[in-house]
């Protein structure tokens, strides 16, 4: 019989990043030195900005979403919860590029239809000037489709890191006379919290790459401005080499922070626990 491998505590040498640094030292010399590359990084750099954007305000509105449908698939309701089920069931089931195409050419139509016809009283007084689609912007068509599908991924992650709160400081809550607002915020989301971090940190890296996808409406992203430079120039090795570039700084530099995070939060529990016993 072949012997067990031995189990060790201490960490592997991060290898992959020392790799991953050297390719991206070498980019970064290419950038500062080839005119070409360093024409590229800068016609692409221009859709950081709109990246960033969707990216924060996409995140921020699924998360609070996300949050409002976890605390209402735990109500004591069951049309609450029946509706938070068939929400997260049913949005989770869609791609989020479908869902993208459905927000942007169904759902914007749409509202502007039904605002015109609640409108259509001061419309008529010319009090309103009615709406068209053109003024509902590709940019928030396409925070709204990414709010609408992260949020069910997230309303799972609140809801498993609310479960996993002992059940026995909820009840010695409840006979303290902490009302149901005062349990959930000063008991049970500080402990949950540390079991929601990780995963809602892997959710905000996905967005990153999955606003990728509004460049599909024409939104001027990062990978937006790759596709117009490659198609007009077809330098699509250069182009598309910087954009994956421009996403990997982002999403591994944000990796590494919430793995920093991670640990640190780990440290002060164990640093806690040592002091309790």
């Amino acid at each position: 019989m072949t012997a067990a491998p031995k189990s060790t505590d201490k960490p592997d040498f991060p290898w992959w990043l020392l790799a991953a640094g050297a390719i991206a030292l070498f980019l970064a010399i290419q950038i500062v030195l080839n005119d070409l590359y360093s024409q590229i990084f800068t016609i692409v750099s221009r859709g950081v900005g709109i990246t960033i954007f969707v990216t924060l305000v996409g995140f921020a509105l699924a998360t609070a979403i996300g949050l409002l449908l976890a605390v209402m698939g735990l109500s004591r309701f069951l049309v609450l919860r029946q509706i938070a089920r068939f929400y997260v069931e049913i949005i989770r089931g869609i791609p989020i590029l479908v869902l993208l195409f459905y927000i942007a050419f169904v759902g914007a139509p749409g509202f502007v239809v039904a605002w015109n016809v609640l409108m259509t009283p001061l419309i008529d007084r010319g009090l309103v000037e009615p709406m068209s689609v053109r003024d509902v912007s590709l940019l928030w068509r396409a925070i709204i489709a990414l709010t609408i599908g992260y949020s069910a991924f997230i309303a799972e992650v609140f809801r498993a890191g609310i479960l996993s709160v002992d059940a026995g400081q909820v009840e010695a809550a409840k006979a303290l006379g902490l009302a149901p607002v005062q349990r959930f915020r000063f008991i049970v989301l500080p402990q949950a919290i540390r079991t929601i971090l990780p995963p809602l940190g892997n959710d905000f890296i996905a967005m990153i790459k999955d606003s990728s996808l509004v460049s599909v409406l024409g939104v001027a992203d990062l990978t937006q401005m790759g596709k117009v430079y490659a198609s007009g120039s077809f330098r699509f090795f250069e182009t598309y080499s910087i954009v994956a570039y421009v996403y990997l700084l982002l999403t591994v530099g944000l990796s590494l922070g919430l793995r920093a995070l991670e640990k640190r939060l780990r440290r002060s529990d164990e640093e806690r626990g040592t002091r309790t016993e």
